[in-house]
């Protein structure tokens, strides 16, 4: 099964970064889009450059910490192009500093945003796509939910949600014609590191090297996780930092968080996922 022709798709977070890197590449394959984003300039801007590729588009403010706001992409989708096909969850934020320093307020900030956003748009599309035998969903985790990295416990929280509400969905939905990705990079060039939130000032600096300073851009991310959604792949992590600490964990066990930690306290860690 592969991606229809003209395939109908709705991206969250679709302003910038890895949101406007997956709509013009399906924009490339004459997509109709539904782009939400909290970001109206940019979502405009993305609007823009998806017609110039060559695809139909359609916009919505979509706050996904609002329920309504993400049903009504999914409405304004079956009244524009009679359904959807692929489902991106994208839209996150980030938050850093060790448990206990954390705000209660951060916390739920992001947990508002990265798990129940994409609760909220499994929740409002899966029935939709069960029902139409066939789509496709690509929820945007990271290997943060894989790994755990300390001082980044709200984060890891969110994005290890999302990886086992992805697990949870495609246990469900297998042989529905409904396929599940959860795309699990590590460092790539996006605007995350804007919105940051942290306890400490040292650590948003360091987001921000990372981000700005990484090998991978949004838009080869894009290409790797929407190759993997096509042919069903479960766990997408395009980079090969993730790939070795991802093994490497699951060989340790417990021994590797003593190891992350220690990594983590003389700064060894950011220089193995930055190489």
């Amino acid at each position: 099964m592969s991606f229809p022709e003209r395939p109908r798709a709705v991206i969250t977070g679709a302003a910038s970064g890895f949101g406007r890197a997956v709509a013009l590449r399906l924009a490339s394959r004459r997509g109709r889009l539904v782009l939400g984003d909290i970001d109206e300039a940019g979502l405009d801007e993305t609007a823009t450059l998806v017609r110039e590729a060559g695809g139909e588009v359609r916009t919505a403010r979509c706050d996904v910490r609002v329920p309504d706001e993400v049903e009504a992409l999914a409405v304004l989708a079956d009244e524009a192009f009679g359904g959807t096909d692929i489902l991106v969850n994208n839209a996150g934020v980030a938050v850093a500093g060790p448990i206990g320093d954390v705000t209660l307020e951060d916390w739920r900030w992001q947990i508002d945003i990265n798990l129940w956003g994409v609760i909220y748009g499994c929740h409002f599309f899966v029935p939709r796509m069960r029902e139409a035998g066939r789509g496709y969903i690509l929820n945007v985790a990271s290997s943060a939910g894989l790994l755990c990295v300390p001082e980044m416990g709200p984060y890891n929280v969110t994005k290890a949600g999302v990886v086992a509400l992805s697990e949870t969905l495609y246990g469900e939905l297998s042989g529905s014609g409904v396929r599940v990705s959860a795309l699990c990079p590590t460092f790539f060039r996006t605007n995350i590191h804007k919105n940051a939130r942290s306890s400490k000032p040292e650590n948003q600096e360091q987001a921000a090297k990372l981000v700005t300073n990484a090998k991978w851009s949004a838009e080869q991310i894009a290409d790797v996780a929407l190759a993997a959604l096509e042919v069903g792949e479960l766990y997408v992590v395009p980079q090969t930092d993730g790939k070795v600490l991802w093994r490497a964990k699951r060989m340790l066990g417990q021994r590797f968080y003593g190891v992350l930690g220690r990594l983590s306290k003389s700064q060894r860690l950011l220089d193995l996922v930055t190489r």
